[in-house]
């Protein structure tokens, strides 16, 4: 055991998708900032480095490629120019194609696992971030001036002190429940069900999305024709769908899918959980802040989780670089008073989405389907709310952070990026 504590400006606990994209952000930005992370710093370790196909919105692609992340990640990401939303057995369906917005691409899918070894390659080029892994907090205790941590190491036990703790250590946050935030639950009695395949049609970089009484359907473009499967289904049948072989399984998705791209074929593994949201009634404590999944879990349905997460990481080091020119406290009040009030908006507009979209394409009321028909070929007609819907999906929403747009705040007189652009 270690008796001497060390002490930093900012640590982030976790080094899954948002904890690592934040470290890479706050990077060279003046302040002394730790990672502690329980797995091992290996490509494919990380939990969050797992079988999903993620849609980047298009501002998290200008993020990304704005922190140095993009060029790692090379041909596994898939554009998105269009997207295709239907609900089977009703008329009316939404149609966006890129092309009619003055963008290249909606956004890219990527499999998790790329994004996090990409996000790994690029933390290994950092200079000022001290990562501590594997290693796991154990004790928090909080003062006036700074938080006190305890971490188990294989090497023994360490204590850190820091101004700013930085809660990134997902759902079931360690740094959340030991501060006493509270949580709002609800489970959506649905499971998801994660996989590949491989579509007798070409895709061509169109993402779609198709509700079901049972749930929705997504199929998202990926490299070498394949598709990235997420078929939501009810917790009730989970078990009974989880045991059928892959010729039964694909059955169902296709019974559920269409024939839109022809004969589905080629399932690959498949993985699957339940589907709750989480969501804290705080995102901020005492000199403490939560970002991604400790802040909140939404329903897959939008693909909205990873880049509602990762604005969330994009907000606070815009707040903290700019607190580093003014030489102000890391864990202020004020500060983190202020990445609150930006987030809410971002935060709460995305979870009422999500769970609207969950309830009205699962409602079953006959003049609600009507009523839904109709909505959706207005929708599709209507060029004003096909641009604030492509915008939204785009990840231009509210106070847009500046790394969304493809500037980099360690350098506010930089332009913004052309490489991938910004949202007209």
């Amino acid at each position: 055991m270690t008796s001497e504590k060390q002490n930093y400006d900012v640590v982030i606990v976790g080094g899954g998708l948002v904890g690592a994209s934040l470290a890479i952000a706050l990077d060279g930005a003046g302040w002394s900032v730790a990672q502690v992370e329980a797995v091992s710093s290996k490509a494919d370790h990380q939990p969050s480095y797992d079988e999903r196909n993620l849609a980047l919105a298009r501002a998290s692609v200008n993020a990304l490629s704005a922190l140095g992340v993009w060029s790692f990640i090379g041909t596994t990401a898939t554009p998105i120019k269009r997207i295709h939303i239907t609900r089977r057995g009703e008329f009316g369906a939404v149609r966006l194609n890129a092309a009619e917005h003055d963008v290249a691409d909606f956004g890219a899918v990527i499999p998790a696992r790329e994004l996090g070894n990409a996000l790994l390659a690029r933390l290994q080029q950092c200079v000022t971030l001290e990562r501590i892994c594997p290693a796991s907090v154990t004790a928090i205790e909080t003062n006036a001036v700074r938080i006190e941590l305890q971490i188990k190491t294989a090497e023994g036990t360490r204590q850190l002190a820091t101004r700013l703790l930085v809660g990134a250590d997902g759902s079931d946050s360690f740094v959340r429940k030991s501060l006493g935030i509270a949580v709002d639950h609800h489970d959506y009695a649905q499971t998801a069900f994660v996989s590949t395949l491989t579509p007798e049609r070409a895709m061509d970089g169109c993402a779609y999305e198709r509700f079901t009484d049972s749930g929705p359907v997504a199929l998202l473009p990926l490299s070498e024709r394949r598709a990235g499967l997420v078929m939501t289904v009810p917790s009730e049948e989970a078990g009974v769908i989880a045991e059928l072989d892959d010729t039964h399984f694909l059955d169902l998705v296709q019974q559920r899918f269409g024939y839109r791209l022809g004969r589905l074929a080629r399932i690959g593994k498949r993985v699957n959980y339940p589907l709750r949201r989480t969501q804290a009634q705080s995102v901020t404590a005492s000199r403490t802040v939560l970002v991604g999944n400790a802040a909140q879990t939404v329903h897959p349905i939008g693909a909205q989780g990873f880049n509602l997460g990762l604005r969330d990481a994009l907000t606070l080091a815009e707040l903290l670089i700019a607190a580093r020119r003014d030489d102000a406290d890391p864990g202020a009040a004020t500060l983190l008073a202020q990445y609150a009030a930006r987030r809410e908006s971002d935060r709460s507009g995305v979870i009422a989405f999500s769970d609207g979209l969950v309830r009205f394409f699962g409602n079953e009321f006959l003049p609600l389907r009507v009523l839904r028909s109709l909505g959706m070929l207005a929708l599709d007609r209507i060029a004003p709310l096909k641009q604030i819907l492509a915008l939204r999906g785009m990840g231009f929403r509210g106070e847009v952070p500046l790394l969304s747009r493809g500037i980099d705040p360690r350098d506010h007189d930089q332009q913004a990026s052309d490489v991938h652009g910004i949202a007209p």
